[in-house]
């Protein structure tokens, strides 16, 4: 037990310094990148490797993931581009899963079929953190980033599930498609179903909690870490996808938090926590991978030694094949997928873009591999009947060189594919966010007009409602901090400034629900109602503290 706490606390401190590597270098570097040479000097110190069980990894690392995917992926962008993300979730992950499979299974014969199917299944679902790293310096179409983004929420699902499908068959020794098809519908309905019914079932819960006691902020916070682990073991236990319910609970969380019922407190704290989740879940698999590749490399090398199949060097000849063989596979199944998507368009009526080569070209490399790949390899079983697990040291190896290799061709080819790339028109964000700040300014100044005429005590002295109410509407000038006063004038300026803060909230709530309504109608992108929404709350949570509250 005290060498995995031990090593789990290098595994953290890792991650943390990652960061200030990835700053300190003069040279832009993937920060998975760094993440897996710091668990490489990792393993110096970890002789024995921390060896997580297989069944623990899964449920640590991928519940709250994709629940955080789920929750803060752009709706509007999901649902507008849903069949090009379809096509590229779902057909694009089976037909990856069966040709690389087969590739593999061909280069290496001592690899089972199946085992190599479930290879070809974890790798199959993109990164959107390894991607995103790389393209903040990257001018990727807006459009084509929540394409990306919608295509790695749906294939971490499917990716996995066929995984599942292909560990089962190496168990049992068996695969029926019928049996199969039937499994993969309770495994989808029944995991969205539950995921969906545990959120909603928890909210309900808070909600009457809240009425009678109050909120407080750690209480919901900490609730909403277990909420991807509760949804994902309910599904687990009633035989369904846990992990197509973590998904589903992510999107259910986001379509609650337009309700604006949280407290901003709550919000501030609980978007600070996920991120730091995030980042730490994410580091560490990486950072784990580093810390068990030598172990995992060296195993992989007897194995193929004692198989007599090929030299320990051919290891990274099937990584190179695989990782281009998969943006061969790749590059194919989008452009088919665009020239059906722009004929349908065109069929219909409907504008259809020019794509070119170099753009396409850009959307295969971007589909990295990195943290949920890493998550479902290292999840295969240590053993099978009491035997070892055909070729796990070998699987684990291959996806971890795919992953290594694949971040660091979209680091160089993505900036070199995109640069003086003349992109698609942007479709008016910037004047979508001035419409929805100007309505939420007109919201204020009524909300301070209501408040101005409420029946409240009207102060005794030179500050008055009226005039408190003209400061605030006017132009929002911070008030006056430090001028000292005594007697009569100081609590003229305590009771203004009451005054003042009161009409402050008022507004900041007046433009926050208008933030609210307009996501809830659609008219204002879901990633830009959260930074908006997240301002109001850093400005109304400050205010609040200096009321005391």
């Amino acid at each position: 037990m005290e060498h995995l706490v031990t090593g789990s606390l290098l595994l953290m401190l890792a991650v943390v310094v990652s960061g200030w590597v990835g700053r300190a270098l003069p040279v832009p570097v993937p920060l998975p990148l760094i993440q897996i040479l710091l668990g490489v000097l990792v393993s110096v110190f970890t002789h024995e490797g921390l060896g997580l069980e297989p069944h623990v990894f899964f449920l640590f690392f991928l519940p709250p993931l994709l629940f955080l995917d789920g929750w803060r992926i752009p709706k509007d962008g999901l649902f507008k581009d849903s069949g090009t993300i379809v096509e590229l979730a779902l057909g694009l992950v089976v037909f990856s899963v069966v040709g690389i499979g087969y590739l593999v299974h061909w280069m290496i014969p001592a690899m089972p079929l199946a085992v190599a199917f479930a290879l070809a299944a974890a790798l199959s679902p993109t990164d959107p953190v390894a991607v995103a790293a790389i393209t903040k310096r990257t001018p990727l179409p807006r459009r084509l980033v929540h394409i990306l983004e919608g295509e790695s929420l749906l294939n971490d699902a499917t990716g996995l599930v066929c995984m599942r499908f292909a560990v089962a068959a190496v168990i049992t020794g068996s695969f029926s498609a019928a049996a199969a098809a039937m499994n993969f519908l309770w495994l989808a309905l029944g995991g969205i179903a539950i995921g969906v019914g545990t959120i909603l079932l928890i909210q309900v819960c808070q909600d009457l909690i809240a009425r009678r006691l109050g909120e407080e902020p750690g209480s919901k916070v900490l609730i909403g870490l277990l909420m991807p682990f509760a949804a994902y073991l309910a599904a687990e236990h009633l035989h369904a996808s846990g992990i197509l319910a973590a998904v589903a609970a992510g999107i259910t969380m986001s379509y609650l938090e337009q309700s604006g019922r949280a407290l901003p407190e709550t919000r501030v704290r609980r978007a600070a926590v996920w991120d730091m989740v995030q980042f730490g879940l994410n580091g560490a698999m990486f950072v784990l991978l580093g810390e068990q590749l030598p172990m995992v490399g060296a195993s992989a090398a007897g194995a193929m030694r004692e198989a007599g199949t090929a030299e320990p060097a051919m290891l990274i000849a099937y990584i190179l094949v695989v990782t281009l063989a998969m943006i061969a596979l790749r590059f194919t199944w989008v452009w088919v997928s665009f020239r059906f998507t722009l004929f349908r368009r065109r069929r219909a009526g409907e504008p259809a873009p020019a794509l070119g080569s170099r753009l396409l070209l850009a959307t295969s490399f971007a589909g990295a591999r990195g943290s949920i790949t890493l998550a479902g390899i290292m999840t295969l079983p240590f053993l099978v009947d009491g035997a070892p697990f055909p070729g796990r040291d070998l699987a684990i190896f291959i996806a971890a060189g795919v992953v290594i290799l694949s971040i660091t061709l979209a680091g160089v080819f993505l900036p070199l594919l995109l640069k003086g790339l003349a992109l698609p028109p942007e479709e008016g964000r910037q004047r979508v966010e001035r419409r929805a700040r100007h309505a939420a300014a007109l919201a204020a100044m009524d909300a301070v007009e209501r408040v101005q005429h409420d029946e409240h005590e009207i102060t005794q002295g030179s500050v008055t409602w009226l005039e408190a109410a003209a400061r605030v509407s006017a132009d929002y000038r911070r008030r006056i901090e430090g001028i000292q006063k005594t007697g009569q004038e100081a609590e003229e300026l305590r009771r203004a400034h009451a005054i003042e803060r009161e009409l402050r909230l008022a507004a900041l709530r007046a433009e926050r629900e208008t933030y609210f309504r307009l996501g809830r109608e659609g008219k204002v992108p879901d990633d830009l109602v959260r930074r908006l929404v997240a301002e109001i709350d850093h400005a109304e949570t400050r205010l609040a503290a200096a009321i005391g509250h």
